[in-house]
């Protein structure tokens, strides 16, 4: 059955007469009233998801078994990416692929009532399943809209999407705000005096630190990580799940009840085989193998603030409380710089944007293999997940938009390869995260950046050359003024994506 077919009982909007105002205004407050309703669902489900996996380090370190979660987390999104997303939206739709998805979520906050191997690699691999249909649905919806929006506003599609893509992070990433506040509360319940910021620290305590914390943690065994999961009573555990589990129903039934459909008008029948594959077929476009690292490079980036930050330079030198309340500096300015990115690259482009959170990242990183996390300061811990957090905001935003707007006319399957390639460089960092020393990691992340910035910059290059010397197949395609990639965000033409209503036309919710 295709769900959102064009026969469904659900009204069918006809194209808007951009010459009807009132029209023009419903369907605009139609949009944006979904759009909003998306995030709220989101934010709901990633409170749920942040606050546990920030967690998964410092709570069960025993045997990996936290990170070890995580990474197989990310290995079954791996899989789902390839296989999963274009056949599962086209055949369910959008709006339940988003709602079945973050029941897969929930799985895991279940699961982590009781953590073992046994319960959390199931709820792991149910979770990693969902991750790719979630994410790829979610970019299908919103690019989709704002093709329909962009034509009702007389704006370029590319504008749009960055607008869009920049609303949608900036509810999204307050998740991290709201998820971690719950985790330190109630956490805190159970030993308030953790919550003291420690005036002085005694030589002992600063010879552990030295060899033991921040980038010297090399996961001996020898951190305050280790009596965590003793020193908070099981009943503080089981209050905090709770919460996380309540959270994520209540994602899934906005998602169900108050989001309308789209149809996505496709005039291709292609079956079920060439669906597939089309995930597989993206990868020989050139701009989509030369995205690879730095894409990669945005999960190596985010495991290392989720997991290795918040363990080897918040919980092993002060407390596992204080991941919450630091972590709230990283999503609070994430979430800020998030929607001020997606305004601002309209008159920046995106090569200036990127270019900011490289240095910013070098600069991190850097800091981070010479700082001894001595904690006599809370600024330090506080002030660098915020600078992270800013950087991360350019990666996911302008990223996801980059995506977006390259391969508007294959969205299912270049989104598939973002999350499938962004997998992958969670999958590694959090599959070694139990392993090698952190000085290890910062040098990893530090030549992904490097390599992935340039290959980025080569494809801003190529395209703009392709700009200038449309070929005859850019034309037929209708990928001819794409500058919006290189920097300029009003070089689309809205013409130009018109010229092919299947790449996934609005036309009902």
């Amino acid at each position: 059955m295709e769900a959102e077919s064009a026969t469904s009982n659900r009204r069918v909007y006809d194209e808007v007469s951009l010459s009807d105002h009132d029209a023009v205004r419903k369907e605009k407050f139609n949009i944006m009233k979904n759009i909003l309703l998306i995030c709220l669902s989101f934010l709901l489900n990633f409170t749920a998801f942040a606050g546990i996996s920030n967690l998964q380090s410092s709570l069960n370190p025993d045997e990996g078994l936290g990170t070890g979660s995580l990474s197989i987390i990310y290995g079954s999104l791996i899989v789902s990416a390839m296989f999963t997303p274009t056949f599962i939206i086209r055949h369910i739709g959008c709006k339940w692929t988003i709602f079945g998805s973050i029941l897969g979520y929930t799985c895991y906050s279940l699961a982590n009532f009781y953590p073992s191997w046994g319960t959390l690699v199931p709820a792991s691999i149910i979770l990693g399943f969902s991750g790719a249909p979630l994410w790829s649905a979610k970019c299908t919806y919103l690019t989709t809209v704002a093709k329909r929006y962009a034509r009702l506003t007389n704006e370029s599609v590319d504008a749009v999407v960055n607008r869009f893509f920049g609303i949608f992070f900036l509810i999204f990433q307050m998740n991290q705000i709201i998820g971690n506040l719950i985790s330190s509360f109630v956490l805190s319940s159970a030993n308030t005096a953790s919550l003291e910021f420690p005036d002085s620290v005694s030589e002992e305590e600063k010879v552990r630190i030295e060899n033991f914390c921040g980038a010297n943690d090399c996961q001996n065994g020898t951190g305050r990580a280790d009596s965590t999961k003793d020193e908070i009573p099981d009943e503080t555990i089981y209050i905090l799940m709770g919460i996380y589990t309540a959270v994520g129903l209540l994602a899934a039934a906005n998602m169900a009840f108050f989001v309308d459909r789209i149809v996505i008008r496709d005039n291709e029948s292609r079956g079920t085989k060439e669906l597939l594959s089309a995930t597989f077929l993206h990868m020989k476009d050139r701009r989509q193998i030369m995205l690879i690292i730095i894409t990669m490079y945005s999960g190596f980036e985010q495991a290392f603030i989720t997991g290795d930050y918040t363990q080897s330079f918040i919980t092993c030198p002060i407390a596992v409380n204080w991941i919450g309340f630091i972590m709230i500096c990283f999503g609070g300015v994430n979430s800020i710089c998030s929607f001020l990115f997606g305004r601002i690259e309209k008159y920046t482009g995106r090569i200036p944007l990127f270019s900011l959170s490289t240095l910013i990242n070098l600069g991190i990183i850097i800091t981070l293999l010479v700082w001894v996390p001595y904690p006599t300061s809370p600024a330090p811990f506080f002030v660098i997940p915020a600078f992270w957090g800013m950087a991360d905001a350019v990666w996911q935003t302008q990223l996801n938009a980059l995506y977006g707007v390259l391969f508007f006319n294959r969205q299912e399957e270049s989104f598939a390869n973002y999350r499938l390639w962004e997998s992958i460089g969670f999958v590694i960092a959090f599959a070694y995260q139990s392993f090698i020393c952190v000085y290890i990691k910062l040098y990893v992340l530090l030549s992904f950046l490097i390599v992935g910035m340039s290959l980025y910059l080569a494809v801003e290059f190529l395209e703009k050359r392709r700009d200038k010397n449309p070929t005859a197949a850019d034309i037929s395609n209708g990928q001819t003024g794409q500058k919006s990639s290189l920097g300029d965000s009003h070089g689309i033409q809205n013409g130009a994506y018109r010229t092919n209503p299947s790449v996934g036309e609005l036309t009902s919710f």
